[in-house]
């Protein structure tokens, strides 16, 4: 089934009272790497669920959340709030989703500043939970893993909000970053490059050698293609954020691990390139205050 052609069933289906189509799929940003993407508000669904059906991945979520987050106060504590904002409605009989979307391009200054205040709080709780993770075995990945997680979930988007813009979040990330905010914000764009430890296509060639055997396939797929497309930061930010997410088991028992694998895993996480443990934590404080001073 075409893209186009679940849409158009999705529209129809009477539990469904709300469709989007989001990311760059159908758009003059598309690129070899586009998944087509839906986001749906249905009745009867109890939680969020993500399915992928025909290579569309489809992003559900309950009828009850489109009503609450027509209020920016419940939104901003819930909502995937660049997902809702940057998509492209196709369904919408109550008006809501649109509602949402204007709720979130018209934030005034203070409501920015708000959210703002909100995510660095979050990311300073979350560096200071993490700053004991450093001593011992695979600890100090432990930490970085942390640093680039509070980076990437929190910081990012609060260096946005000094833009009003919305955080990317396909594989090509890294090279959306530069263009959005690296001219505006250079301090925290460079910090938040010098986490991940890019090295061009020769560390993206590196990190796709070293999936072999670690049950990513998936990943190795998509960052494959950004590799073969020319974002070669893109593929290794995806591949080590997953590597972490998917093996943080190995890097708690690290020292059980056979060299073989601890080769793999510190090729993927960027072991040579790349803070670790205090030094990780550090660099993303000073991140922190980038992001809070806006330079």
């Amino acid at each position: 089934m075409t893209p186009e052609r679940l849409g158009e069933r999705l529209s129809g289906d009477r539990k469904v009272r709300a469709v989007a189509q989001a990311g760059s799929y159908g758009t003059e940003y598309a690129w070899a790497g586009s998944q087509p993407t839906f986001l749906t508000f249905e009745r009867g669904l109890l939680s969020a669920q993500t399915e992928i059906r025909g290579g569309v991945r489809l992003e559900r979520l309950p009828y009850e959340q489109l009503e609450a987050w027509r209020d920016w106060d419940a939104a901003r504590q819930q909502a995937p709030l660049a997902l809702l904002a940057t998509s492209r409605v196709v369904y919408d009989p109550t008006g809501f989703y649109g509602r949402i979307q204007r709720t979130l391009w018209n934030l005034s200054a203070a409501q920015l500043a708000a959210y703002r205040s909100d995510l660095t709080l979050q990311a300073e709780d979350a560096l200071n939970a993490a700053e004991g993770v450093q001593s011992g075995g695979g600890q100090p990945l432990l930490a970085l893993a942390d640093a680039r997680r509070v980076a990437l979930d929190l910081l990012y988007p609060a260096l946005l909000t000094h833009l009003h813009a919305w955080a990317e979040f396909e594989v090509r990330l890294p090279h959306a970053w530069r263009a959005v905010a690296g001219l505006r914000f250079p301090k925290a764009v460079y910090r938040l490059e010098n986490l991940y430890g890019f090295g061009g296509e020769a560390e993206a060639r590196r990190a796709l050698l070293a999936t072999r055997g670690l049950g990513l396939v998936e990943q190795e797929r998509r960052a494959r293609t950004a590799f073969q497309s020319g974002y070669y930061d893109g593929a290794v930010r995806l591949l080590r954020d997953e590597t972490a997410r998917l093996h943080r088991a190995d890097l708690e028992r690290w020292a059980y691990l056979s060299s073989a694998r601890r080769d793999k895993l510190g090729t993927l996480l960027g072991v040579t390139l790349s803070p670790l443990g205090p030094a990780a934590i550090e660099l993303a404080r000073q991140l922190l205050e980038d992001v809070r001073e806006g330079r």
